[in-house]
């Protein structure tokens, strides 16, 4: 009999949306929350157990061509199917995946590599070699609440929800999201279910497979999430502005989104580094679409993060102070004095609470199911970017600049000389001044190494030198912060103005 949710296919279509972590530990809870949206209530749901196993080998060979090998068990006792899965990356940068997929029923808890023939594991493992090295590195075991329902078009999609862990040696990291997969229509019906659930439900686009997040918590150890910084971007000559803007702009908006939900699970303040690079995805993507938002269509407004935004700020300021700024200047300080030295640690004390403060805002600022709208919104803009999802009834598409490498040059040398002219006028101006030119620096700085490969490199050691400046006007900049946050949270009166004067010789260097 056919199996509709396990079926072997060539291919699948999906968006992963990621749930509040916290909702994983009361399940029954979760899905009485999901079977209520208004998209999936009156539908009858089915559950299963699932419990997966991946294989590698001992270097990740297969990881590193991008390919998955999974063996998984559903159901529980008597009646429980055994399955096995190769999986080959297709486009998975974003949380609409399309990828190869073969799923074939094995017999029992082993693998039996030889049923598949017809798919690219031959190609994969021409010798034998592979196989003979597998190893379990991971395993996934959730609880998968599923759902298939028709959306206008013609579509057909099944959502799962799927509540569990995934189990690296010692480590565990929780499961609660939702996979919205692609069974008849085309991609934009599984947008369209997408928006229908975010309306009542705070999620978050994810782009990483349970596969990608067992092998990353794998690597951890024990030692948190994986901040995720900017990736170079390979940019062929010959790129549309549009295929140019796709990579560069999704590759930010991956790093800003990824760091959100490693930060969402992170509960106590020692993830600065997921906070500081979901803020630089932020930025990378604001200031790249700005310099290319002449030749694209018009990106959703993105004023419901305002919440979010500033409570990412105000985190990044208090981390700033306590773990970079401050703990320097600690001994010019306290100087032996016992009355300095409680004064200092009475600061720390005060930022630390204030921090953790900080952090709970930001969870809750990403349980507002309208950030979780915008976001998905921008998912669906840089997809139709490609053209995939463009309706054939729609607005014919903007002009391209032609050719774009001559008009991307153009856009980034017009900043460069606005960043020439504020850095004079900075050179005399006060701190107002001085934060414009930074900026600008700032806006160069992404724009230079996103189009790295289509600038000269003369042009782009230019842009190095005024990034220098940048850096160290940057250091100012957070010794003034820290001075008004010592005096925000009660610092002694001495320390304040300690911290001010530091800050005004820093300004006049």
């Amino acid at each position: 009999m056919a199996k509709p949710a396990f079926a072997e296919r060539a291919g699948e279509v999906e968006i992963k949306l990621a749930l509040p972590a916290r909702w994983a530990a009361d399940p029954a809870a979760l899905v009485a929350r999901i079977a209520a949206v208004p998209a999936l209530a009156r539908r009858k749901a089915t559950q299963q157990a699932v419990h997966s196993v991946y294989y590698d080998t001992p270097t990740q060979a297969l990881r590193q061509q991008r390919a998955t090998l999974r063996l998984r068990r559903v159901g529980a006792d008597r009646g429980a199917q055994w399955l096995q899965t190769l999986k080959t990356a297709g486009r998975c940068d974003s949380a609409l995946s399309q990828r190869g997929e073969w799923e074939l029923p094995v017999a029992g808890p082993a693998l039996e590599l030889g049923q598949f023939a017809d798919t690219p594991w031959p190609a994969l493992d021409p010798e034998g070699v592979l196989a003979a090295a597998l190893e379990p590195c991971f395993a996934t075991d959730f609880e998968r609440t599923r759902w298939t329902l028709r959306v206008p078009g013609g579509g057909r999609v099944e959502v799962a929800l799927d509540i569990g862990r995934i189990v690296a040696q010692e480590c565990q990291a929780p499961i609660a999201e939702l996979e919205l997969e692609l069974l008849e229509g085309p991609p934009a019906a599984l947008f369209a279910l997408a928006r229908r659930i975010a309306r009542s439900t705070p999620l978050l686009p994810l782009a990483a497979s349970k596969a990608e997040r067992g092998f990353a918590l794998r690597r951890q150890a024990g030692s948190g999430p994986e901040a995720m910084s900017a990736r170079p971007v390979a940019l062929p000559s010959g790129l549309s502005l549009r295929a140019i803007a796709r990579q560069v702009l999704g590759e930010a908006f991956l790093q800003f989104s990824t760091n959100l939900h490693a930060l969402q699970q992170a509960w106590a303040p020692d993830a600065p580094e997921l906070l500081h690079q979901a803020r630089v995805g932020w930025r990378r993507f604001r200031s790249l679409h700005r310099l290319l938002r002449p030749g694209l269509p018009a990106l959703p407004p993105w004023a419901p993060l305002g919440p979010l935004l500033a409570a990412l700020g105000a985190l990044r300021d208090l981390d700033v102070a306590r773990l970079d700024t401050l703990p320097p200047l600690a001994q010019d300080f306290v100087a032996d004095a016992a009355q300095r030295r409680r004064a200092w640690q009475d600061l720390q004390a005060a930022l630390e609470q204030a921090a953790q403060q900080a952090l709970e805002a930001v969870h809750q600022a990403l349980q507002a199911p309208a950030v979780g709208q915008v976001l998905l919104a921008w998912v669906e803009w840089l997809e139709t970017l490609d053209g995939p999802l463009v309706d054939a009834a729609a607005a014919p598409p903007l002009p391209e600049p032609k050719p774009a490498r001559r008009w991307l040059r153009r856009r980034t040398r017009d900043l460069a000389k606005r960043l020439d002219g504020a850095l004079a006028e900075a050179a005399h101006g006060g701190m107002d001044a001085q934060h414009r030119a930074r900026i600008l620096a700032k806006r160069l700085r992404y724009a230079s190494e996103a189009f790295a490969a289509l600038l000269p490199g003369r042009e782009r050691r230019r842009h190095a030198q005024a990034l220098a400046w940048q850096n160290r006007l940057g250091a100012t900049r957070d010794t003034v912060q820290a001075a008004l946050l010592a005096g925000q949270h009660g610092a002694a009166p001495e320390l304040v103005a300690f911290l001010r004067g530091v800050a005004a010789g820093r300004k006049h260097r």
